[in-house]
C-alpha cells in the first residue's frame, strides 16, 4: 500500500489544563471530523499546575494523523501534544478486570491461566473470580479471549497508558 492511504495506528499524550470542557473539547474534534478514538484515558498529574494528561490512540493515515495532532494544537489548554508512536521507543500498558464464573475443573483451569498471565485474582467466591490483569494490548485481549470458555462474565478495561522510554518528557 501507499503510504498516504495505508492506515496506521498512533498513541498521542496530550498535556491540558484541567478544567471544565478540556475533554469534551478533544472529544469533540475527533468526532466532529469523523476521527475514530480507539482507547482514551485521562487523569490530573499535576497538583500544582493543574495539569491532566490524556492519551489517545487512534488510527489513519498519516496525513489524517498530522491533522490530529495540529487541531489538538490549536485548542487553547493544550500545553504540549507527543506523538509517542513517532518520537521514539515508548512503553504502553492497558489493565482489565475480567470476571470468571465457574466451578470444579474450569476454576483450576482459570487460575492456571491466570498465573502464566501473571493475572491476579482480586476478589474470589465459590463461583466467581475477578482477575487483574495488566500489559499491552494484546496479551490483555489473549487472556480475556482464553477466559471465554472457561465462563468469562464480564469485562472491563482501561485505555492505553504510555510514557517514552528513556530521560524525554512531556
Amino acid at each position: 500500500m501507499k503510504q498516504d492511504t495505508e492506515i496506521f495506528r498512533h498513541t498521542i499524550a496530550v498535556l491540558v489544563d484541567n478544567e471544565f470542557g478540556v475533554l469534551a473539547r478533544v472529544v469533540g474534534l475527533f468526532s466532529g471530523r469523523g476521527y475514530n478514538i480507539e482507547s482514551l484515558t485521562v487523569a490530573k498529574i499535576d497538583e500544582d499546575d493543574n495539569l491532566s494528561r490524556i492519551t489517545i490512540v487512534t488510527s489513519g493515515t498519516m496525513m489524517i494523523i498530522e491533522q490530529i495532532k495540529a487541531q489538538l494544537g490549536r485548542l487553547v489548554p493544550v500545553h504540549e501534544i507527543a506523538d509517542l508512536t513517532m518520537e521514539g521507543p515508548s512503553v504502553e500498558r492497558e489493565m482489565a478486570l475480567v470476571k470468571v464464573v465457574c466451578k470444579g475443573e474450569k476454576r483450576v483451569e482459570a487460575l492456571r491461566m491466570a498465573d502464566i498471565f501473571r493475572a491476579r485474582a482480586v476478589d474470589t467466591t465459590e463461583n466467581s473470580f475477578v482477575f487483574e490483569v495488566t500489559g499491552v494490548r494484546d496479551k490483555v485481549k489473549a487472556f480475556i479471549g482464553l477466559m471465554e470458555p472457561l465462563g468469562k462474565a464480564e469485562v472491563c478495561r482501561t485505555g492505553v497508558v504510555a510514557v517514552r522510554r528513556g530521560v524525554e518528557t512531556i
